[in-house]
């Protein structure tokens, strides 16, 4: 039976996969969603159009350059970003009307309650790879579109969009305590750094973590 060309839904998966995996051909988007890759071309030119995407070309070893699509700003819109007005007014307001140290202590009492909260999902698990899953859970949940991957230098706990990012540009240091967070709730056992960071013009936020070696004293 022949894959069909009007599969309900194509664009947004489209939108769905850029912003989960990066830039893409559109030979893999067709394999991966099921459907033609001329069907697939429409939908991206249909975007390009509107916006939201554009592409570059990449050199390939043998042949022509391969056309890669990639999301842009203007497709952010598609994905959730917890009431990026209201969370950016309130930030502004506390600052003017009580200070800078009060917004930052408002920023330290939410990542205690978010530390409390990840520890409490991730405890039960098992090994670190369970536990990366089960925290991945959680801000998926919250709209990070969070997973893990494991790659030659061991596991990477990736999220692939920001749903507070206007805020986190609005007061820095939401962000700068995340990485912080994950540290605490995972505990003294594993070290965590951040290799990749949206706001810093990355795709996605990426965090290596590690078990510590244990030292027999």
């Amino acid at each position: 039976m022949a894959k069909s060309d009007k599969k309900p839904g194509t664009r947004r998966d489209i939108l769905n996969r850029l912003k989960s995996n990066g830039c893409s051909d559109a030979t893999t988007l067709a394999e991966v969603l099921g459907v033609t890759p001329m069907a697939i071309r429409q939908h991206l030119y249909d975007l390009q159009s509107e916006g939201l995407v554009e592409a570059r070309a990449e050199p390939r070893p043998v042949g022509r350059p391969a056309k890669l699509w990639y999301l842009t700003e203007a497709a952010d819109r598609y994905f959730p970003d917890a009431h990026a007005e209201l969370a950016v007014s309130l930030i502004d307001t506390i600052r003017s009307s009580l200070g800078e140290n009060a917004l930052q202590a408002l920023v330290l009492e939410r990542s205690r309650h978010q530390t409390v909260l990840y520890r409490n999902a991730m405890e039960d698990a098992p090994d670190l790879r369970r536990k990366l899953e089960a925290l991945a859970e959680i801000r998926s949940r919250e709209g990070y579109m969070a997973g893990v991957e494991e790659t030659a230098e061991g596991l990477v706990f990736v999220e692939n969009h920001c749903p507070i990012c206007a805020a986190a540009k609005a007061c820095t240091g939401l962000c700068a305590m995340e990485l912080q967070v994950f540290a605490d709730a995972l505990g003294p056992g594993y070290d965590v750094s951040r290799t990749d960071h949206i706001l810093a013009g990355a795709r996605r936020c990426a965090y290596h973590v590690t078990e510590r070696e244990t030292v027999d004293g």
